[in-house]
C-alpha cells in the first residue's frame, strides 16, 4: 500500500511509522486511520520487524481529529457515524495488540485522539515540552474509543479526572502519574526511544507477543483457580518452546541467545 499520510523505515530491527501530516499537526482523518491501520498491520506481521516506534513529524505528535473531518462528520448519518467510529476503533485495538512491543514518540500535542494513539502503545516517551489533553467534553463529545486504552494507561482515577475536566497536563504530570514511561532530556527524544528499542531487542521475539497477550488476559481478572490455570499454561508451554529453550540454554551457558544476533 502507498501511504500518503505515513512515511515508515525499518532499521536494524526497529520500524518507526511517522504520521506524515505536519501542516496539520497530524490531526486524524478517515484515510491518515486507513493507512495507520494497514500499516501496523504490515509490520506487525513482518519478521523483519521486532519493534515499533509511532511518532508525528513536524511540531506535534497528533493533534487529534482533522477539523474538516469533523465538520464532514457533522453531517453524517447515524448509521455513517458509528461506522466511522469502528473504523478508528480498530485502528487503535490493531496498534494496542500488535505482537511487537510499540514505543509513543511524543512530542509537542498530543490531544485527543493523538492521546488515544500514544495510550494505544506500550511505553510512552516524551520530550519535557510535549502536552497531553482529553479535550472532547469542551466541544460536547466523549473519548469513547480511546477510552479502553487511556483508562488502562493511566488508571481509572487519573483518567476520571483528565476526561472530565479536559484540562492540560504537561509531560511532567503525564510522567508523575505514571502515563508517561519516561522524559528525555530537550533535544533528546530520538536517544531516549533508542535506548528503549535496543532493550526490548534484547528480549525473545515470542516472549515478547505472548508477554503482551498475558498482560491483556491478566488485567482486572480476580486471582481464582482458572487464572491460576491459565498462567501454568502459558509459562509450561512457553518453556518448551523452541524460543524458551534456546533463551534458558543461552542464560546457563553463558551466552547470548539466538535473537540477539538477527
Amino acid at each position: 500500500m502507498d501511504y500518503r499520510n505515513l512515511e515508515i523505515a525499518v532499521a536494524r530491527g526497529v520500524a518507526t511509522i511517522w504520521l506524515n501530516r505536519p501542516d496539520m499537526r497530524n490531526a486524524m482523518n478517515e484515510a491518515l486511520i486507513s493507512e495507520l491501520t494497514d500499516a501496523v498491520r504490515a509490520v506487525g506481521a513482518d519478521t523483519g520487524v521486532r519493534v515499533v516506534v509511532l511518532g508525528g513529524r513536524g511540531k506535534a505528535f497528533c493533534a487529534g481529529a482533522d477539523l474538516g473531518w469533523m465538520k464532514q462528520m457533522a453531517e453524517y448519518s447515524h448509521a455513517e457515524n458509528r461506522a466511522s467510529a469502528v473504523e478508528l476503533a480498530r485502528m487503535l485495538n490493531t496498534l494496542h495488540t500488535c505482537p511487537k512491543p510499540t514505543i509513543a514518540r511524543v512530542h509537542g500535542h498530543a490531544f485527543a485522539g493523538g492521546m488515544g494513539l500514544a495510550s494505544a502503545c506500550d511505553i510512552r516517551i516524551a520530550d519535557p515540552a510535549a502536552e497531553f489533553c482529553l479535550s472532547e467534553v469542551r466541544i460536547g463529545l466523549v473519548p469513547a474509543t480511546i477510552s479502553p486504552y487511556v483508562v488502562q494507561a493511566m488508571g481509572a482515577a487519573a483518567a476520571r479526572r483528565y476526561m472530565l475536566s479536559a484540562e492540560r497536563l504537561t509531560a511532567t504530570e503525564a510522567h508523575r502519574i505514571g502515563f508517561v514511561h519516561a522524559l528525555c532530556e530537550p533535544g533528546a527524544i530520538d536517544a531516549a526511544v533508542d535506548r528503549f528499542a535496543q532493550q526490548l531487542l534484547g528480549a525473545g521475539p515470542a516472549a515478547l507477543a505472548r508477554t503482551k497477550q498475558l498482560l491483556d488476559d491478566v488485567v482486572d481478572r480476580p486471582v481464582d483457580e482458572a487464572l491460576l490455570e491459565m498462567t501454568a499454561d502459558v509459562i509450561a508451554d512457553v518453556r518448551a518452546s523452541t524460543e524458551g529453550r534456546e533463551g534458558l540454554s543461552a542464560f546457563l551457558e553463558k551466552r547470548k541467545p539466538a535473537w540477539e544476533g538477527a
